[in-house]
């Protein structure tokens, strides 16, 4: 059967063959599974591999790799993400309160109202709003639309850095 052409259609199988099982690989030892490799293939025949000798061992551990394909290529630089992307929805909140005069009552001189302070990371604008108290007869809600306030007449504008804990601000 060696001498006919390997050639589509003219191919024979071994009417000798009985065997045709997978040799098992999977064994167990100290009862845990472990893998081994193939030695023998479909019928039992035996497969060919690739076995190092010592020498050839030694040599591949003592060879210093080489790039095959020219210098390395440099890393890719680092994405570029702009300010009013990278904090597009990032807030901080600052609870605070301020006092407000009474001229009209003779049994109070000042009311203290608490207030939200937010600070827009994207655009460093700001926005005072009062929460919303039911039956108080004062306007609520928002004090200071969002935007840039400037903290000097030279028009230098607030920034997150300068509101902090127990330190009054002046809008």
């Amino acid at each position: 059967m060696s001498a006919l052409p390997f050639l589509p259609g003219n191919t024979f199988n071994d009417i000798t063959k009985t065997k045709f099982h997978v040799s098992q690989t999977l064994g167990y030892r100290n009862g845990y599974a472990i893998p081994g490799r193939p030695r023998l293939g479909v019928g039992g025949e035996p497969l060919p591999f690739n076995q190092l000798t010592e020498e050839e061992l030694d040599e591949l551990a003592n060879t210093k790799p080489s790039l095959t394909y020219g210098a390395a290529s440099k890393p890719a630089p680092v994405e570029f993400v702009p300010a009013f992307v990278a904090f597009d929805k990032k807030v901080l909140k600052f609870d605070a309160y301020f006092k407000q005069t009474v001229h009209e009552s003779p049994q109070e001189f000042y009311r203290i109202r608490c207030v939200s302070i937010y600070y827009y990371l994207e655009d460093d604008s700001i926005a005072v709003i009062e929460p919303l108290v039911e039956n108080s007869g004062i306007p609520q809600g928002k004090l200071i639309k969002r935007q840039r306030l400037p903290k000097n007449d030279l028009g230098d504008c607030w920034h997150w850095s300068e509101l902090n804990l127990a330190t009054e601000v002046t809008f």
